[in-house]
């Protein structure tokens, strides 16, 4: 018997005792965002600037839209919302710098009361008025990058809603108008209020850590990472950042711009692990220089670190950088790292999955050694990405053959964010799949179990959970 089964079976004889607070025989628990939020994102409707130089010219068929003081430019933005059931609770402007249209300030926006007029008949002569309320004023903006702005106290349910745009700098800002298609400006409204039901069930709930997360995350291009952050705003607990964390290439832009404004307001307590688009950036660097302290040693990417009884291992499976292989670095240093742990139970997380169904990305067998040194160690869970869906695997052993006694349960938790994928072959031992539904993953530690919880955007409504006992 290995030191690790021994100490397992001391901790196990000794027992570990529960307290728990009862009302009438049973526990009230709260069930976290229940779907009665949902969040939307409307495209525009119409978009223009004027120009007092060309005080007749009308620019609505323009792929640009123009704040500047040097001509003066003003644009005006329009959006319907429609199919809206509760109040808004939240909603964010986004626009997207062209190209060539950084300046030293994005324009001041404001709300508006006209929204009659015309994309293609609107000019200098015959503009409507911008003199509602500031909802915003944008510092210096960059080239090819997206910015958001809160404009909730305007948008305050279905309707239409004009917001105008100008700037005092002589430098104007240059963004992409709907005629762009991919880039236009998006309105992006969540409705509701997430809400919890209290359900009778038992164990009693505790103050055990959660580890809560998922990979894939965020893309400019997509809405996904804002419905997912959402989520994360009402799941207390350490955030994984299952590799992926900002598309396309893992700048420093790309954080700054898209995963930032979402995932980004939960930094402090979030501890990632690498994925194959960081390394799109030399030595992943926008990645490691974003995250700092918390992505472990640039060069190296894997680390370790204790949530309650629960020892947490977040691995580089860039296996071509970072070698994986039985006898490297990383593969040596797991071992050491796993035998001197003290706690009873072991997770781990890295990007690349070695069991999956996904249609886009087959089983890693690169990372087959790390695996098998956390068998090798008793360990529990595995969470990765890569694959764009959910998916949740029987445990299983080193080689993928079913062991309910022993084995690691493997999730595939690539949806938190940037475009879903689909499935091809279902490969032996997968239990639970989905593809439509951006999500997080929610492990509740307990002292020698979990709990597992997928836990979906608002209005959607597949779920997975259970429990296991540790080993």
């Amino acid at each position: 018997m290995g030191l690790r089964s021994s100490r397992r079976l001391i901790r196990s004889s000794i027992g570990v005792a529960t307290v728990a607070a009862t009302v009438a025989g049973s526990i009230a628990l709260l069930s976290p965002q229940i779907a009665a939020a949902a969040t939307n994102t409307f495209t525009a409707v119409a978009d223009t600037y004027v120009q007092d130089t060309t005080a007749t010219t009308n620019y609505g068929t323009s792929t640009q839209f123009v704040v500047d003081n040097s001509p003066v430019r003003k644009t005006f933005l329009k959006f319907s919302v429609s199919g809206l059931t509760s109040a808004v609770t939240s909603a964010k402007l986004r626009i997207h710098v062209n190209g060539t249209g950084g300046s030293p300030s994005g324009g001041t926006w404001r709300a508006m009361v006209d929204t009659s007029w015309s994309e293609t008949g609107v000019t200098w002569n015959n503009q409507p008025a911008i003199g509602g309320a500031t909802l915003g004023t944008l510092g210096a903006v960059t080239a090819s990058t997206w910015y958001e702005i809160d404009v909730t106290s305007h948008v305050t349910g279905n309707g239409t809603f004009s917001i105008g745009g100008t700037s005092t700098n002589g430098d104007g800002a240059y963004w992409d108008s709907r005629e762009t298609g991919a880039n236009a400006p998006q309105l992006v409204v969540t409705s509701g209020t997430t809400t919890t039901t209290p359900t009778t069930t038992t164990p009693a709930p505790s103050g055990d850590p959660v580890l809560v997360g998922a990979g894939d995350i965020a893309n400019c291009g997509t809405a996904g990472d804002a419905a997912t952050a959402n989520l994360l705003d009402g799941i207390t607990g350490t955030v994984m950042a299952i590799g992926d964390t900002a598309y396309p290439d893992g700048t420093a832009s790309d954080y700054t711009n898209c995963y930032g404004p979402t995932w980004g307001r939960h930094k402090s307590r979030t501890k990632p692990a690498t994925g194959n688009h960081e390394y799109h950036t030399s030595g992943a660097s926008g990645y490691f220089n974003y995250f700092g302290a918390s992505a472990g040693t640039p060069g190296k990417g894997y680390y370790s670190f204790d949530l309650g009884n629960w020892h947490i291992v977040a691995l580089n499976s860039n296996c071509s950088v970072v070698s994986c292989s039985a006898g490297s670095t990383q593969e040596q240093w797991l071992r050491a790292d796993l035998a001197a742990s003290t706690k009873p139970c072991t997770a781990a997380y890295w990007h690349h999955p070695r069991y999956t169904s996904g249609a886009s990305h087959g089983p890693n067998t690169s990372v087959s050694p790390l695996y098998k040194a956390l068998y090798d160690f008793n360990a529990e869970v595995i969470v990765t990405g890569h694959n764009h869906n959910y998916e949740r695997f029987a445990p299983m052993n080193s080689t993928g053959g079913l062991d309910n006694t022993r084995g690691i349960r493997q999730f595939v938790a690539g949806m938190g964010g940037t475009g879903l994928g689909g499935f091809g072959t279902i490969q032996p031992n997968s239990q639970v799949r989905n593809s439509s539904t951006w999500g997080v993953l929610k492990l509740t530690l307990h002292a020698n179990s979990y709990d597992w919880q997928f836990v979906p955007e608002a209005g959607k409504t597949f779920t997975d959970s259970g429990t296991t006992a540790c080993h």
